[in-house]
């Protein structure tokens, strides 16, 4: 279980949300600029509330008046929207960076989950902007994570591979069941891949659903 509670002003308005989830996919949908991202970020802690409480599975991440629990002891995923693999690093190696010596096991139903074990002596120059999105994917939960991640993981992605790349998204959240929390602008999108949506404007939490039971097709 995730519990957000979030008070932090910023350049243009004050950020107060509050949400929970279990093991489900969460949407955080608004227009640019609302603030979805430092949302993702104050989980991460990658930056710090002003005010208020992130408590996953029982650890407390941040609480006003304590110590926020450093970055690296959160076991949270993260997937950005520019990617960020080492371009010095081939595809294995990146997706192997950070992994305890005999912890790998896992990996291989995650490479043919998302057909990419063809490319693991590759570097990251010579992928498609899909190929590397499901590079940086599989290198996010590859650290087995308590929580993923995702801002605007697709939004570069041509139409066809967007779609694509949904359905893994889809498929590798039954594989782990853990909390997946999603940062998009895309209706469509947001609709497809939430089982709650929640809509963010000037910071506020306006409004919040749950779409239509999730459909897959199959990746050419």
């Amino acid at each position: 279980m995730l519990s957000v509670t979030i008070q932090k002003r910023l350049p243009d308005f004050l950020l107060d949300v509050s949400f929970s989830t279990g093991q489900e996919i969460v949407v955080l949908f608004g227009p640019s600029g609302s603030g979805k991202t430092t949302i993702l970020n104050c989980i991460a802690g990658l930056v710090h509330p002003d005010e208020g409480e992130i408590v996953l599975n029982g650890r407390t991440f941040y609480r006003q008046g304590q110590k926020p629990l450093p970055v690296q002891k959160r076991n949270v995923g993260y997937l950005f929207q520019e990617y960020a693999l080492f371009p010095h690093m081939t595809v294995g190696q990146n997706i192997r960076y950070g992994l305890k010596t005999g912890n790998a096991l896992h990996l291989e139903p995650l490479l043919s989950t998302v057909g990419i074990v063809h490319l693991l002596e590759k570097y990251p120059h010579q992928l498609s902007g899909g190929q590397k999105q499901r590079v940086a994917l599989v290198r996010a939960l590859a650290t087995e994570p308590d929580l993923l991640l995702l801002d605007e993981p697709l939004s570069a992605l041509d139409a066809d591979t967007r779609r694509q790349c949904q359905d893994e998204l889809l498929r590798l959240h039954d594989m782990w069941r853990i909390p997946f929390l999603l940062v998009t602008h895309d209706r469509e999108e947001a609709e497809r891949l939430g089982d709650t949506i929640l809509l963010l404007e000037n910071g506020n939490l306006v409004d919040g659903d749950k779409p239509k039971s999730h459909t897959t097709t199959s990746s050419s």
